[in-house]
């Protein structure tokens, strides 16, 4: 029999709520945009995220929309979701900060998830890759290192030129971008700072 006590009832949706924002950070969202996504006002948002509402099922419907994710997955906790060993066939695909998930350039999360102090990417850009039109800006420090291709690191205009082996370091304060001039995919790992998806 399901515990039914105001206790429980309170638990559950601060677990809930607790659980919506993380996934809301992990995707880098304000509560604004996740009201544009799901069509609800930023104070349910909020409400719902400190435990505050009890959600009706079309509510949590419109989160879980919003997020790209199952209803259910709301109510798994990072535990049942995350693993600490993150298998190459289970990267979870990253969108957001000017990157387009249909997009051939692949970003891929190697940390199981963003709750810790590190984010490491895998990121592989085609040739023509150029994020100049969007440019990164976000607290804490960035090191890249190519693992193969060629990718110009731009550092508040600056290029930097990178090949296979070559690594960089930055604070992401300062406007950054990329672009993969060669004919051939490049292929790097980035680690961040705190993490910034």
């Amino acid at each position: 029999m399901t515990d039914s006590t105001p206790e429980a009832l309170a638990s559950m949706l601060g677990a809930v709520g607790s659980r919506l924002r993380s996934l809301r950070k992990e995707r880098g969202f304000t509560l604004e945009r996740l009201g544009e996504l799901s069509g609800l006002s930023t104070g349910i948002i909020s409400q719902v995220e400190r435990g505050l509402a009890n959600p009706s099922f079309t509510t949590l419907v419109q989160l879980a929309h919003g997020l790209g994710i199952p209803v259910g997955g709301l109510f798994q906790t990072e535990e049942e979701t995350r693993p600490p060993v993150v298998r190459r066939s289970e990267r979870r695909r990253l969108g957001g900060h000017g990157v387009d998930m249909n997009s051939e350039s692949v970003y891929e999360l190697l940390t199981p998830d963003l709750s810790g102090a590190l984010e490491v990417t895998w990121v592989e850009t085609r040739p023509g890759h150029d994020t100049s039109a969007t440019p990164f800006t976000h607290r804490g420090e960035e090191v890249g290192v190519v693992l193969s291709g060629r990718t110009h690191v731009y550092l508040d205009g600056v290029r930097y030129e990178l090949g296979p082996g070559d690594s960089i370091r930055y604070p992401s304060t300062v406007p950054h971008w990329y672009v993969n001039p060669g004919d051939e995919v490049c292929t790097a790992i980035w680690v961040s700072t705190p993490p910034s998806w």
